[in-house]
Parts: structure tokens; sequence; C-alpha cells
């Protein structure tokens, strides 16, 4: 490679007499040799094919643009928290209940509303039925029972309210404090999840003993908080010491009302929620429907 930028052009007298050639052949080939100029570094000039201008841009080029052009009353913006399977969400909600890994590892970057909103849904329409199955048992005997659909919009308002407000204001108190691990989504999904335990517990907590619910209902305080704490300990360790501590006792206090709540309103002898209700002829009728058991 000494000889870079030169073309070697070798002319070789294959002419020599077979009388005379010797044992070994040689031929001095230096007279022969000429070097020319190459043109290898210097530019084609026209050679060189033209890229044409007037090709239509890369599709890729407008994904950036497309996906900053989701507005808020557009399906595709909440389409984006949608974005699930059910292989992905079995997953999820097996991580729940059996934590063994970070549930945030699981969620790879992909935090979702769909298994928020129909566990929170599910745990509504279960607190409802067993609580009036609880009432049912605690008052049997005694007459006139009715089905009092306050149990419901109560059941909705304490667990949708929970599951919607606390991550955001969780989340407001983290951007308040410069915590840049925070993020809304991974809030409500973390919630959300953590409510599944409590599925099982409301379908084992309407009998009228109430020490075995007060077991029932601690048994899931104790895995949904021991699930939040975990996965909540590296968000809030981004804060100072003083305040990571205070808020992972305010989260675990909310949580522990969150259990007292759901033992006494639906799974309470004698709770508010489940106290007897007196028929009072006409005006009753419309909020409340009675049956005879």
């Amino acid at each position: 490679m000494a000889n870079r930028g030169y073309d070697v052009v070798v002319d070789v007298d294959n002419e020599v007499s077979t009388a005379h050639r010797p044992q070994t052949c040689h031929t001095d080939l230096q007279e022969d040799l000429e070097f020319h100029s190459s043109n290898f570094d210097q530019p084609q000039g026209n050679s060189r094919s033209k890229i044409p201008s007037d090709l239509p841009a890369p599709v890729t080029a407008n994904r950036s643009s497309n996906s900053s052009k989701r507005i808020l009353w557009t399906l595709a913006f909440y389409q984006q928290f949608f974005d699930v399977d059910t292989a992905d969400i079995l997953k999820r909600c097996t991580a729940a209940l059996y934590p063994r890994a970070s549930f945030l590892d699981v969620l790879d970057g992909n935090p979702d509303l769909y298994g928020p909103f129909w566990i929170a849904t599910t745990v509504v329409a279960i607190l409802f039925l067993t609580g009036t199955i609880s009432g049912y048992l605690a008052k049997r005997g005694e007459g006139h029972f009715a089905y009092d659909f306050r149990l419901l919009s109560g059941a909705a308002g304490l667990i949708y309210g929970y599951t919607g407000v606390i991550p955001v204001a969780l989340w407001g108190t983290l951007k308040w404090f410069g915590s840049e691990s925070a993020n809304v989504l991974e809030c409500w999904a973390l919630y959300g999840y953590a409510n599944l335990i409590w599925i099982p517990v409301a379908l084992v907590s309407w009998s009228p003993l109430t020490a075995l619910n007060y077991a029932f209902v601690g048994v899931g305080f104790a895995m949904s908080a021991l699930f939040l704490f975990r996965n909540l300990y590296p968000v809030l360790s981004a804060t100072d010491v003083k305040t990571s501590k205070i808020l992972l006792i305010i989260v675990v206090a909310l949580h522990a009302g969150l259990a007292i709540a759901i033992k006494i309103l639906f799974f309470a002898h004698g709770s508010p929620a489940a106290k007897k209700i007196v028929s009072g002829g006409d005006r009753d009728v419309g909020s409340r429907m009675f049956f005879r058991i």
C-alpha cells in the first residue's frame, strides 16, 4: 500500500527465446514499469448519482410531531392509557398479590388505567353485595330487611375517591419537593392494583363475626400496605430523609383509614351503613327498596 494513489501497469515481454532461456527465468521489469496518476481521491463530479430532492419524507419523520398533537378531547389521548392486553393485566395482578419484584419494573414504563379502573369497579360491586349479605345476617329474624343502596354509593365514593385523589396528591407533593422520579400515571397504577387484595377480603368478610372480619381486613391491609411501602419507598427517597419518612407515615396512615372504613361501613354489626332501617311508609319510597326475606 506504499504506492497508494498510483496505478501500476506491468508490461512483461513474454517473447523469450527458449533456446537461450536460463534455468531460472528472470526479466528486468524496472524498465517496463509505467506509473500513472490516479483520480481515486478526487471528486467524481457528475459520475456520482444524485438523490432526487422531490422524494417524500420518511414515515418516521412525523411520529414525534403526531405524538405531540394528542390533545385532551381526542380519543387517541386516552387510548395511550389503556395500551395493554390480557397477558399484561394478569402479569400485573399476579405481581400485586405476590410481589417478588418491584412493581414499577413490572410496569416497564407503560403504566395503564385499564386495570385500576376495573379493579376498583369490581371492589365497589363486591363491597355492596357482601356488605348487604353481612347486614342481612346481622338482622335476620327482625322482620323486614331493606337493601340500602347507600352502600353502593358509599363504596363508589370511598374506593374511587381514594384511588383517584390520593395518588394525585402524592404526586403533587413529590413535585413540590423537587422529585423528578414522580409520575402520576405510575401512582395511579400502583394504588389501583393495590386495591386487588380487597376483592378476596370482601368475598370472605360477609360473616356477622366481628373478630373474624377484623382478621380478614387486617390481612388485606398488611398485604396492600406492604405493597405500597415497598414500591413507593424508592420514589419517596428522592426527597430528603425527614420528608420521605413523613410521607411514608402519611401513606400508611391513609391506607389504614381505608381499611378501617371498609371494616366499619360494610362488615360490622350495628355499623352506620348497616343500621336497622325502620319503614316509614311513603317517605321511604323512591329512596329504598324493601323486600320480605
